[in-house]
């Protein structure tokens, strides 16, 4: 497990229930190394004492915002100026709420608006409460200001429930620490072109043909291949999500457009990452009024779209690394090895969607990772930006491949 030493880890602990899980967080962090302040809500001091994270960290234990303290400088500033990282875990319906409305009326949500360094949630809650659609606009509303997550775990609860809502295992939370502090620049000066989201294909001025493909797998590659220093070309078709900072946002709606697209751009990348699910087939005739409903039976004749994996597989430069995505519902390794051969593909990323937890519009995945040389790695249920970690390191490790048959 990576050192955190002469790190310095901001810990905020909120009033759940699994604030008690918190003391074991601080206990692994300081034997990795890190220096560990925590600041606790009026709320958390209810379930766990101040002075057990005192004891266990070995520095004071900010609650109160008007404490006094040794130096000029406000406690909550001071403690901000110097994180870097602030993780708060558990972290209750309350607390992110502030933080999506920037609301700051207590010591930790006031240092959270302070701080310049990486913000990490772990939720723990109710599952009720974990699926309320308005907790869950305010998760959203984090994401999209690059707030990092650490998902709760499904399971028996506290208050009696079986559902999602149980505090990530410390494992999960420590590894997710380690790689947000030590996220290197591995991609500066790289150019990673990512294709997401679905196709649609006109019936008439007002239908489409679609798929449930919600884009998020592809927005999170991109997400993390620009926070590890890529130039990123997001070649996107329509999805709700923003588009992360800094990336080159480039709309589409048809497989067409898509296909002109990612030729326009491919040259420039040295990775192309093909996450977006395209539509296979379009209507042949797409009616310029629409079509009413005369009949009692419709017939759409279809036609193919263009396989752009392939298409780039048969030109792609030597240099370049070409990903693909597999998802099936049936045969998954066959057919993602299959695909791999045919498209002329580097690295065939593949998942069953029927699978809980790796379909269509959830924030998990579940895949296989295969190369060109034949090796597979399966990879557990993990969040898509989890997952999304794992392809550039293998398109990372392939880049040093090519570089060192080069030399």
């Amino acid at each position: 497990m990576a050192s955190l030493e002469s790190k310095e880890v901001l810990l905020g602990v909120t009033g759940s229930i699994a604030a008690y899980k918190a003391v074991e967080l601080v206990s692994r962090l300081i034997k990795l190394g890190a220096s560990v302040n925590v600041i606790m809500t009026e709320n958390a001091t209810q379930l766990v004492s101040p002075l057990t994270f005192q004891t266990i960290s070995r520095n004071p234990v900010m609650v109160d915002m008007f404490a006094e303290v040794d130096e000029w400088q406000p406690g909550h500033i001071s403690l901000a100026d110097k994180a870097d990282i602030l993780v708060i875990a558990p972290a209750t319906a309350n607390i992110v709420a502030k933080l999506a409305h920037g609301i700051a009326d207590d010591m930790l949500s006031t240092t959270a608006l302070a701080v310049r360094c990486p913000i990490l949630v772990a939720p723990a809650m109710n599952c009720h409460m974990y699926d309320n659609p308005i907790f869950q606009e305010n998760l959203e509303i984090l994401r999209r200001h690059n707030f990092a997550f650490v998902e709760p775990e499904y399971g028996q609860l506290a208050c009696g429930y079986e559902g999602k809502g149980r505090l990530a295992d410390m494992e999960k939370i420590i590894q997710k620490i380690q790689r947000l502090l030590n996220t290197s620049q591995d991609f500066k000066g790289k150019t990673i072109l990512v294709t997401a989201g679905p196709t649609r294909e006109a019936l008439d001025p007002v239908r489409f043909i679609t798929n449930r493909s919600s884009g998020k797998m592809g927005y999170a590659v991109a997400e993390a291949a620009v926070s590890r220093g890529a130039e990123v070309i997001l070649i996107s078709g329509p999805t709700a999500l923003s588009a992360p900072a800094d990336v080159e946002l480039v709309n589409v709606e048809t497989a067409i457009q898509m296909r002109d697209e990612v030729v326009k751009y491919a040259n420039q990348a040295d990775a192309v990452i093909m996450a977006a699910a395209v539509s296979d087939y379009r209507p042949r005739d797409v009616s310029p009024q629409k079509i009413k409903k005369e009949k009692d039976q419709l017939t759409l004749a279809l036609e193919r779209n263009p396989d752009i994996l392939a298409e780039l597989g048969e030109d792609k430069p030597s240099r370049q690394l070409l990903v693909g995505f597999s998802m099936e519902t049936e045969n998954l390794l066959d057919n993602a090895i299959r695909k791999l051969k045919n498209k002329n593909a580097d690295l065939m990323v593949a998942n069953d969607v029927s699978q809980e937890g790796a379909g269509f519009d959830v924030d998990t995945n579940i895949v296989w990772i295969i190369d060109s040389s034949g090796s597979e790695r399966k990879l557990p249920l993990m969040s898509k930006r989890d997952v999304a970690e794992v392809i550039l390191d293998e398109v990372k490790r392939l880049i040093l491949t090519i570089q060192h048959l080069k030399t």
